[in-house]
């Protein structure tokens, strides 16, 4: 399984109706997409307090790196990617993404 984890610094000014759109949008997909599952996503809670300005994450499951690729060029990521790096301080400096080959 691949899980695929993105940390978002979004702007001050990025309202929590965007962000919603952006992770609805994401979770509407995965659940269209063979060998995709488990989207969560949401605002750090962290008590630790270390999120060196990443506010927000999401979380998704696939099956296999084929999964996460059809994922990566479907239109539907690419446009939601595209309102998420317009929200986030800096563009794509804004995002940390991790792809992790979790073997259970």
């Amino acid at each position: 399984m691949i899980r695929h984890m993105v940390l978002t610094k979004f702007k001050p000014e990025t309202d929590e109706t965007t962000i919603r759109h952006i992770f609805d949008g994401l979770c509407a997909l995965v659940a269209t997409l063979p060998g995709a599952s488990g989207f969560v996503a949401g605002p750090s809670e962290s008590p630790e307090q270390m999120e060196r300005g990443y506010t927000h994450a999401f979380v998704i499951d696939f099956e296999c790196w084929a999964a996460l690729e059809t994922y990566a060029v479907h239109p539907d990521h690419l446009a939601l990617g595209a309102i998420l790096v317009d929200n986030t301080v800096g563009g794509i400096d804004g995002l940390l993404v991790l792809d992790l080959d979790v073997r259970v």
